[in-house]
């Protein structure tokens, strides 16, 4: 059963949309990220143009997000205060983002930049969080303790000011931090399209040591208004958000985030870091060879440009 998509221009199979969405949505409940990163490069695989992909599989991201939030919001999984924290500096990093986008793309770079930029990040993260995790499944398979703390020594993210607590978390812990990943991720957010989950979820974790139950479900909250923002913003200057398509996305991703976040549930917390780790290391694989082999069609399909 094929369906036309006004903005895109071209006939698609409604199963193979619905498949994806639902794929990248579970996968979006599961390990708390949005999806931005593995949805974007499938429509672009799928024959979708990019400008297309990137803006409307963003809408993809909030919906599955939002799903995936109140779950976890019900299960007492989210910590909203911290969230809240995060979306400060996710929407000044938006704006800033969205400056940057502009930039690049005035001077042509923008689809080789962002395509490295997939590249370096997905790599580096999905090899540490590979390498880790099974450092940890190794440790706990000889059951084997963690390695003790030295008595009095602290992370120096845990000795700047401004400290705030956050009683869901369990934690007190300076909003500097927080506020800074928050910017970093609201660019990448901008640039790259993505909910940057995959960036968000293990900094929380090995960075500020934020207990890996709540990380996901706080993630996703961050992500939901930050990517809406971005979504908002660049859909009014590129006029490249397929609404048809977008609505496919949506209502197979919340329905398969509902699964997901049921399914993360009943795995270990270094079992799900594996899992997102090899999942980040084959998007960044296949994006790496994308780079290198020649493409089928030279050419793309630009919106709204202009000389």
């Amino acid at each position: 059963m094929t369906i036309y998509l006004p903005i895109a221009e071209l006939s698609v199979n409604i199963f193979i949309i619905l498949g994806m969405g639902a794929a990248v949505g579970f996968l979006s409940g599961m390990f708390g990220v949005g999806g931005g990163f593995l949805i974007t490069p499938l429509l672009i695989f799928y024959n979708i143009p990019p400008v297309v992909a990137v803006a409307t599989g963003a809408n993809q991201v909030v919906a599955s997000s939002i799903s995936g939030a109140i779950t976890h919001f019900r299960r007492g999984t989210l910590d909203v205060k911290l969230g809240t924290v995060l979306l400060v500096g996710g929407l000044t990093g938006a704006t800033v983002g969205i400056w940057i986008f502009s930039l690049l793309r005035a001077i042509g770079q923008l689809d080789l930049i962002i395509s490295l930029m997939y590249v370096i990040f997905l790599g580096t993260v999905g090899g540490l969080m590979l390498l880790e995790s099974i450092n940890a499944m190794r440790r706990a398979a000889r059951n084997e303790p963690p390695a003790p703390r030295k008595p009095g020594h602290q992370h120096w993210v845990h000795r700047l000011p401004l400290k705030v607590r956050f009683k869901k978390s369990k934690i007190f812990l300076s909003v500097i931090p927080i506020v800074a990943l928050g910017f970093a991720i609201g660019i990448l957010t901008s640039i790259m399209g993505v909910g940057g989950g995959f960036i968000m979820v293990p900094a929380m974790i090995y960075l500020l040591r934020i207990p890996t139950n709540v990380v996901v479900g706080t993630s996703l909250f961050q992500i939901i208004f930050v990517t809406a923002y971005t979504t908002i913003v660049q859909a009014a200057t590129n006029f490249s958000v397929d609404i048809v398509l977008a609505f496919i996305l949506m209502v197979a991703g919340v329905i398969g985030a509902q699964y997901g976040v049921r399914v993360g549930q009943k795995l270990r917390g270094e079992q799900l870091r594996a899992l997102l780790g090899l999942l980040v290391l084959a998007v960044g694989l296949r994006l790496a060879i994308a780079l290198v082999v020649t493409p089928a069609d030279i050419y793309s399909v630009v919106i709204g440009a202009h000389n």
